[in-house]
């Protein structure tokens, strides 16, 4: 059993750890994100009654055990073995939903069940689809009862979900998936080998991007190397050249973003110009050069009108459909439980 989440994913696993059966007969496997350092496993563990520890690589899996995903490293399964991986990142994180849902699909098939929790953007529907494709089921906490839905709607919209529900009756249905029969196992796509092994830090090459998609205008907001476009369902998906992975709503975010860090430093080297002119123009003044301390008042006063402009932009934003960015998106949804 795989598990992602993202902004308010820890209230939504600590409530599914403490409800989930001591006799779990299945591995749980989590991701969420995080920074640089985790004490995840910890405050799970303390939560209910079965093991949580963070992942090593070379682990052998092991049923009744949690295992967390550890800062900075992909967590990935193969052959029934933990893998660590400082692989690219997928939707600017690390670890991150997708890989780890991808090399589940691809070494477990039918015996996979995916669950997206709580979180902003889309990381975890390429993975989940993965899991559909091989078999697997897709579990999906209802997005009325998330307290970030972005990422159980992104699932929603892009997958065939078997199971909708709130986090409080969640471990009982996974409890009784856990215990039904696996469904079979298809032929495991090329595709979902390919990207789990370029996670794994396997391979990584432009031959290998091209067979999964085609050249793109677009460039890779980390590397800014050329994006491959892949139509993975109906999920607009791009990777680069390095491997580093999104759907097309991150990279529009990653682009938003971009365009507010240019603007923002625009607006400092504006007001920093006008301070300066302005400066020159008193020091010229005190020396008896008046007519050149007007010119660089003037010139003060242009680049003070430059500053108000972008400003104007930063304030209202020049875009139509704009994007959220993760932390406006955890600012609107604490808004909105607020009110």
């Amino acid at each position: 059993m795989v598990l992602g989440a993202s902004a308010g994913g820890l209230e939504a696993l600590q409530r599914l750890i403490k409800d989930l059966p001591g006799d779990l007969p299945a591995s749980v496997f989590i991701v969420l994100h995080m920074g640089g350092t985790s004490h995840l496993a910890h405050i799970l563990d303390r939560a209910g009654p079965l093991p949580v520890v963070p992942a090593e690589s070379g682990m052998t899996v092991e049923r009744g055990k949690v295992y967390v995903a550890v800062p900075d490293r992909h967590l990935m399964l193969h052959d029934g073995h933990i893998m660590l991986r400082r692989g690219p990142r997928e939707n600017r994180a690390r670890p991150a939903v997708d890989p780890l849902f991808r090399s589940a699909a691809a070494s477990f098939g039918g015996r996979v069940i995916g669950v997206v929790l709580s979180g902003s953007l889309a990381d975890g529907t390429a993975g989940l689809l993965a899991i559909k494709r091989c078999g697997g089921l897709a579990v999906v906490q209802d997005p009325n009862d998330a307290l970030v839905p972005n990422m159980p709607r992104s699932a929603l919209r892009h997958v065939e979900v078997d199971h909708v529900v709130a986090i409080g009756d969640m471990a009982a249905l996974l409890g009784k998936l856990t215990r039904d029969p696996a469904g079979p196992t298809p032929d495991i796509p090329l595709a979902i080998r390919v990207e789990a092994a370029i996670a794994a830090q396997e391979l990584g090459n432009m031959k290998v991007e091209d067979m999964m998609g085609a050249p793109s205008r677009f460039t890779c907001p980390e590397c800014h190397g050329a994006l491959w476009e892949i139509d993975d369902g109906g999920l607009l998906r791009y990777r680069c050249h390095v491997g580093h992975a999104y759907i097309a709503d991150d990279v529009l975010a990653s682009q938003h973003e971009e365009v507010d860090r240019l603007l923002g430093t625009l607006l400092r080297s504006h007001h920093e110009r006008a301070a300066l002119a302005r400066r020159m123009a008193g020091h010229e003044r005190r020396h008896g050069r008046a007519r050149l301390a007007d010119q660089l008042d003037t010139r003060a006063a242009a680049y003070e009108e430059d500053a108000q402009v972008v400003q104007s932009l930063m304030r209202n934003g020049g875009f139509e459909g704009e994007v959220l960015t993760n932390r406006e998106q955890r600012d609107s949804s604490q808004h909105e439980q607020e009110t």
